[in-house]
């Protein structure tokens, strides 16, 4: 009779978990397909010609750029702050056509980003390759899980990198700088010596020597090269993102001034030892668009934070930040990668046409051809991207927040399925959402959803995203045994819901996010054909970093949650 019993308990515990799994499973959205379209009239005005490109060269928010050359490889690192995975790394032969080759910090065991601010984590990388061991390294900045200032290495940036190494100095944006004759040293922004803060805004500029056998600052080894920047009676701000570099025989050192907003710029110093004293050049600053009438057409803005390197025509060249603002000044898009040729004819660097409006065609390398209409290259100005979810692989493209996209994501043969977290995008914490970033002012995103609800704390759907505190929530829930389409709007932390409707019961739904500017619209199709604008075009101000603060830009993603606080409303 035990026997019995055991046995009708453990029925009704299997049936119990079947039923909770396939619960769990009804509470997980496909998603079918996805299309970004980027519309920008700036491309349509300016086609190119044989021998051109665009800039910027890597649309979106992909900020803080660092480069380096092996032979006729060039690599390219950017900020990805909470963003899993972290760093993303770039390849190119020509400096025109880019390829992304992976992230440099891929493993959990590289990046603990887990309860952190969106634009918290890690920026500012460096990468450098130092020909005296065949290494690369990449150090940078970790605001999270207790790193602080560490590098990374590798043989090959294709084959990937090191767990991280501490390093033991304060202060951010750091780089590291290796001689001919295999000395290392890091340069970094710190905070002047404590007592010593003349203003809000006074950094300074340190030097260390590197021991390239221990992978560590030699202690006591660090000296203050820079004090507030080029001339510290007008109270320069944050002097920071140092790189040092060596021509015909000087050191040079190359900082961002400023800020990184309106007055932003790069400046340039000189000194005979890699341990200064460091002279400014008397032309700073060499690149800046801080001078310029606001209301210029096409503006690119707050250009600043550059790295410097020598290019398949023994020319220099300098990549750096930049922005292109909406029709209302606002940055949607994000810090975005831009590259100009420079001039080192004289004693220093001088970025060609970075002191005038800057245009967004350049001319290429001698024998180099653009290529970046192709699928194997990134691509820039106006083009669609489709993706259908049917490959074994996601492009690199498609990023998690605060975790790896692989704790909530399976491609199956019918699609994306994303499996909800209980959490939601307004918490510090990981969510189950698959994003892509914002890269035109002008734009169009498209998805397909399958999706049936079980409870009004299931959603499925788009989310818009600034930050935690600022953003849209576009997705499917239910009430009783209705589906329903709501859009909420979250601003300073404080959520409202600006429409909600009634939808059929079962079967796919399309949803779109457009945007012509400052106006998104958001819309649905439930036969792939008719669209209908759920409420009326909302305002973009709090997907800008003039809001919503910050360093990211727009990123809009493939959100599910077992923890959904958009509630429709109901008559």
């Amino acid at each position: 009779m035990k026997q019995k019993k055991w046995m009708i308990a453990l029925s009704l515990a299997l049936l119990s978990t079947a039923a909770f799994s396939q619960s769990k499973s009804e509470n997980a959205p496909i998603f079918t397909q996805a299309t970004y379209q980027g519309d920008d009239q700036i491309y349509k005005d300016n086609p190119l010609k044989p021998g051109e490109f665009y800039n910027p060269i890597l649309q979106g928010c992909y900020p803080d750029p660092a480069i380096t050359r092996k032979g006729d490889d060039y690599y390219l690192v950017v900020s990805s702050f909470a963003m899993f995975p972290g760093v993303p790394i770039f390849h190119s032969k020509d400096l025109v056509n880019w390829k992304q080759i992976g992230h440099v910090l891929d493993r959990v065991s590289q990046l603990d980003v887990h309860d952190t601010g969106i634009s918290m984590g890690v920026y500012a990388p460096g990468i450098t390759y130092n020909k005296n061991n065949d290494t690369f390294y990449m150090i940078t900045t970790a605001f999270a899980g207790g790193l602080g200032n560490f590098v990374v290495k590798t043989k090959d940036p294709m084959k990937g990198w090191s767990d991280p190494i501490k390093l033991r100095f304060d202060g951010i944006d750091p780089s590291i700088f290796f001689d001919d004759d295999g000395k290392g040293y890091v340069v970094h922004n710190d905070a002047p010596a404590k007592g010593q803060e003349l203003y809000n805004g006074h950094r300074v500029i340190k030097v260390w020597d590197y021991d390239v056998e221990k992978d560590q600052v030699v202690p006591g080894s660090d000296k203050m090269i820079v004090n507030g920047g080029v001339d510290l009676s007008k109270k320069p701000i944050w002097i920071e993102a140092p790189h040092l570099y060596k021509k015909d025989g000087r050191y040079f050192l190359m900082c961002a001034e400023g800020g990184t907003g309106g007055w932003h710029s790069e400046v340039v110093f000189v000194s005979n030892s890699p341990k200064g004293p460091f002279i400014p050049a008397g032309s700073n600053p060499i690149l800046s668009q801080r001078y310029l009438p606001r209301d210029r057409k096409n503006k690119v803005d707050w250009a600043g934070h550059a790295d410097l390197v020598l290019g398949p025509d023994n020319k220099y060249y300098g990549v750096f930040l930049g922005i292109r603002p909406n029709e209302k000044d606002r940055v949607n898009i994000g810090r975005e990668t831009f590259i100009l040729p420079v001039d080192w004819s004289g004693d220093f660097p001088v970025f060609e046409n970075g002191l005038v409006p800057m245009e967004p065609k350049l001319k290429t390398p001698q024998s180099v051809e653009n290529k970046t209409a192709s699928k194997e290259f990134f691509p820039n100005g106006n083009f669609t991207y489709n993706e259908n979810f049917t490959g074994s692989s996601l492009d690199f493209r498609w990023i998690g927040l605060r975790g790896p996209r692989e704790d909530f994501i399976t491609l199956t043969k019918k699609g994306l399925l994303i499996k909800p977290f209980e959490t939601n995008v307004n918490e510090l914490k990981p969510t189950s959402t698959l994003f892509y970033r914002q890269q035109h002012n002008t734009f169009s995103f498209s998805t397909t959803v399958d999706f049936k609800p079980q409870s009004e704390k299931n959603l499925a759907g788009i989310v818009c995203l600034q930050n935690e505190k600022f953003n849209y929530v576009f997705g499917i829930t239910t009430n009783g045994k209705d589906r329903y389409l709501v859009l909420q709007r979250t601003e300073k932390g404080k959520s409202i819901i600006l429409s909600s409707e009634k939808i059929s019961a079962k079967g796919v739904v399309n949803l779109k996010v457009s945007a012509k500017g400052d106006q998104y619209q958001f819309s649905y199709s439930v036969d792939n054909i008719n669209w209908i604008n759920s409420g009326t075009v909302v305002s973009g101000d709090i997907l800008s970093t003039n809001m919503a603060g910050g360093f990211t830009g727009c990123l809009i993603g493939l959100y599910a949650t077992a923890s959904n606080d958009a509630f429709p409303k109901l008559n």
